[in-house]
C-alpha cells in the first residue's frame, strides 16, 4: 500500500493528519507535541493563535513526557538550544505548571524552523489537506489554524485522534530510550495476550495499548463491520481466531503463525467482536487486514519492524512478500 493508497480508501482531513501523525518519519518527537498542542487549542474553537500562545502547551507536552530523542541528537547542543534549555527549565516550569519565560522564548523561538515547516511533510511531498500557516515575523508571528484542523479537531473522530496520537508518541519515544539509531533496529514488538499492551520485545516492558496503536491504520473503523469506532470502547479482535491454536495443538499441532503477534489483531467494536466469536474471518475482513497491515507497513520503526519480521519468518520456509499471499497462506493452514 502506497501512502496514496492509504489516502484514497478514506481521503478527508483526518487520513491527512493520520499520515502525518502516523506514517510520518520520527527523527525526533516535536511533531506529536506540536500536534497535542494544534488539537487542543483547535477543540477549543481558536482559529488564529499568536505563535507564543502555541509554544506554551507545545513545551509542557514535551516536559509532561519527558520525551527523549533520536540517540546522537543531543551532540553539539548550544546553550540556547530547545532541548538544552528544556533540561535546565524542567524543575521550575512543572513547579509553575506552565513554562517558565526562558522556556517560552526558546520554544517560541525554535518551532518554526524545527518543526512547523516540516510537519506537513510526508515521503517528501506535503499530505492533500494543511493544518496551519504561520504569518508575520518575529514576536508578531501568529498561527493561523485552518478549516481541515477545525474539522479535525471537532470531528466525532476526536478523543480517538488523540489516543492514537499518545500511542504513536509511546512507540517512538521507546525506539528511541533503547539508545539505538533507526539503521540498527532489528528487532519488533510483542504484544502481552493478557493485558492487550504493546511490549518492547526483551525487556517486555509495557509501551501502549494495541487498540491505540493501530486503530488509525484502520482508519478508525471497526475491522469487522467497517463503520466508525467512535462511540464504543473498542475491543481487540483475533481475526483468525486464537482457539484455532489450541485446536490444531492437540491434533498434530499449530503449523501456522502465532495468532497473537499484532498482524493478526484489529481493533471492532465490543459488539462485533462478541457476536464473531471464533468464526473465521471473512474475504471482506482479510482485505481489511492487508490493507490495514500494508498501512503499518508505511510508517517507521517498531510496528514496521515487527511486521516484516513476520513475513519474512512467520512460515517456516517461507519469505512472503505481500499480505494477502500471506493471509491465504494462513487460511490453507487453517483449512
Amino acid at each position: 500500500m502506497t501512502t496514496d493508497d492509504f489516502y484514497a480508501i478514506a481521503p478527508s482531513a483526518r487520513a491527512s493528519w493520520r499520515l502525518v501523525i502516523l506514517m510520518g518519519r520520527n527523527a525526533r518527537t516535536y511533531k506529536f507535541a506540536l500536534g497535542d498542542a494544534l488539537l487542543q487549542r483547535a477543540s477549543q474553537g481558536h482559529t488564529e493563535i499568536p505563535l507564543r500562545d502555541l509554544a506554551a502547551p507545545y513545551a509542557m507536552a514535551i516536559l509532561e513526557r519527558q520525551a527523549p530523542q533520536a540517540p546522537g541528537s543531543e551532540a553539539g547542543l548550544g546553550a540556547t538550544d530547545f532541548l538544552t534549555v528544556a533540561a535546565q527549565e524542567s524543575a521550575e516550569s512543572r513547579r509553575l505548571g506552565r513554562p517558565t519565560d526562558r522556556l517560552l522564548d526558546a520554544a517560541e523561538r525554535s518551532m518554526p524552523g524545527m518543526v512547523m515547516e516540516k510537519f506537513h511533510n510526508h515521503g517528501g511531498s506535503p499530505v492533500p489537506h494543511s493544518f496551519y500557516e504561520v504569518v508575520g515575523r518575529g514576536r508578531h508571528r501568529t498561527v493561523r489554524l485552518s478549516s481541515a484542523l477545525g474539522r479535525v479537531a471537532r470531528s466525532y473522530e476526536r478523543e480517538g485522534l488523540r489516543t492514537e496520537l499518545d500511542a504513536r508518541w509511546s512507540i517512538v519515544e521507546s525506539s528511541f530510550a533503547t539508545g539505538i539509531g533507526r539503521s540498527l533496529l532489528k528487532e519488533g514488538v510483542h504484544v502481552d495476550r493478557d493485558t492487550l499492551y504493546i511490549t518492547e520485545r526483551h525487556r517486555r516492558r509495557p509501551v501502549t495499548g494495541v487498540a491505540g496503536a493501530v486503530a488509525g491504520f484502520q482508519h478508525g473503523r471497526c475491522h469487522i463491520c467497517d463503520e466508525s469506532l467512535d462511540g464504543d470502547r473498542p475491543a481487540v479482535d483475533h481475526v483468525f481466531p486464537h482457539a484455532l491454536m489450541r485446536r490444531y495443538a492437540g491434533v498434530n499441532g499449530w503449523h501456522g503463525p502465532d495468532l497473537d503477534s499484532l498482524w493478526n489483531l484489529a481493533v471492532a467494536h465490543a459488539k462485533c467482536n462478541g457476536e464473531k466469536s471464533d468464526r473465521m474471518p471473512t474475504p471482506a475482513e482479510l482485505i481489511r487486514l492487508a490493507r490495514r497491515n500494508e498501512a503499518i507497513m508505511r510508517s517507521p520503526e517498531r510496528l514496521h519492524t515487527t511486521l516484516r519480521l513476520t513475513l519474512k519468518n512467520a512460515i517456516p520456509g517461507r519469505r512472503i512478500s505481500d499480505w494477502r499471499t500471506f493471509l491465504r497462506e494462513v487460511g490453507k493452514a487453517c483449512a
